[in-house]
């Protein structure tokens, strides 16, 4: 379903309007985060292609067009690999990241993915707490990368490995960096001062709508807040699972769960909510019709913009992201439905 988001502002009106007229100087985001250590490989995070979806989205009103930011080209195969690079960065600037820690965050897999590939090259260790049913290839690139993986209780979602983490973080303070994900501004900024310009410079300002689902929150509260700022008509639109128990794995159902301190709900204009088994179609249908292989989170991203899209007039200028790259998911059985 779709829900206009409960503000003192005119969200229908928000959500219709075109985009602005005028485009702001915006700098190209820097290769570096100003930390020694930039590599060949740090260097190649960001800077992603946008994408017209132009098979999967062939109903569309006339003069309305859905692209996909294609986060699964980053290094380690997904969005995370921005926030990732900018906490380490920002735990090194700040004194807080010595040499001999060890990064130490909660996590549903990505972004321990991203911290285990940055840290082998930086020379740091990593220790992720996250739910023992996240995918096992998953898993397997995690350890791949060397790092120490602490399984919890996958009842709790990510809310337990949260947990665990905070804890470990507080018996041995000495030896752990702790990221926080879910309460580092780094998170967010990563997005504010990167993906946000990306897409702003890639659509030429027209976007007029930004959809993403959200786990820790950061994609989506730090394209949203430079979006808007460069155009204040600008529509959020926040997608979640359409129940608490579901199989958007990384995604939180934020009425259910630990709420991210990052999180900023005034951002949201409209909530869309996804069912497991949409997300999943749609993943496939982005592999068979535009060979875009990602995983079930992405389906959901674009079936809530697609959906959205529908109902929106002629100009509107649609941006969603793919989280990731499909290999992550190759052991779920739906991929051989309708085959």
């Amino acid at each position: 379903m779709v829900f206009p988001m409960k503000h003192e502002h005119n969200s229908s009106k928000i959500c219709t309007a075109s985009a602005a007229l005028t485009e702001p100087a915006v700098a190209e985001a820097s290769a570096t985060l100003g930390v020694s250590g930039q590599n060949a490989l740090t260097a190649r995070i960001g800077r992603t292609p946008l994408i017209l979806l132009s098979r999967i989205a062939n109903d569309l009103p006339p003069g309305v067009e859905v692209y996909a930011k294609a986060e699964h080209f980053n290094p380690g195969g997904s969005v995370k690999d921005r926030p990732a690079w900018s906490m380490i960065c920002d735990g090194i600037r700040s004194g807080r990241l010595k040499p001999g820690m060890n990064i130490l965050d909660a996590t549903s897999g990505n972004t321990g993915i991203a911290y285990a590939m940055i840290a082998a090259t930086l020379g740091y260790r990593v220790t992720l707490c996250l739910p023992k049913n996240t995918s096992t290839e998953r898993k397997r690139i995690m350890r791949a990368y060397g790092a120490e993986l602490i399984e919890t209780d996958p009842l709790q979602s990510s809310d337990g490995a949260q947990l665990r983490a905070m804890e470990l973080a507080a018996e041995s303070p000495e030896k752990y960096f702790y990221a926080d994900q879910y309460n580092n501004d780094a998170n967010w900024r990563a997005h504010y001062e990167a993906t946000a310009p990306e897409i702003w410079k890639q659509t030429g300002g027209r976007v007029t709508h930004f959809i993403a689902g959200m786990g820790t929150s950061g994609t989506f509260t730090g394209t949203t807040r430079r979006l808007k700022e460069l155009n204040p008509n600008l529509c959020a639109v926040r997608m979640q699972p359409d129940l608490p128990l579901h199989g958007l794995e990384g995604m939180k159902h934020m009425e259910t769960t630990i709420v991210p301190g990052i999180y900023d709900p005034s951002l949201a204009d409209v909530e869309v909510e996804v069912a497991t088994e949409d997300a999943q179609e749609t993943a496939r249908n982005l592999a068979r019709k535009e060979g875009i292989f990602v995983g079930v989170s992405s389906g959901a991203n674009v079936h809530a913009a697609i959906r959205l899209a529908k109902a929106l007039p002629a100009g509107s200028v649609v941006v969603t992201v793919l989280c990731d790259t499909g290999t992550r998911y190759l052991g779920d059985p739906f991929w051989e439905e309708g085959t």
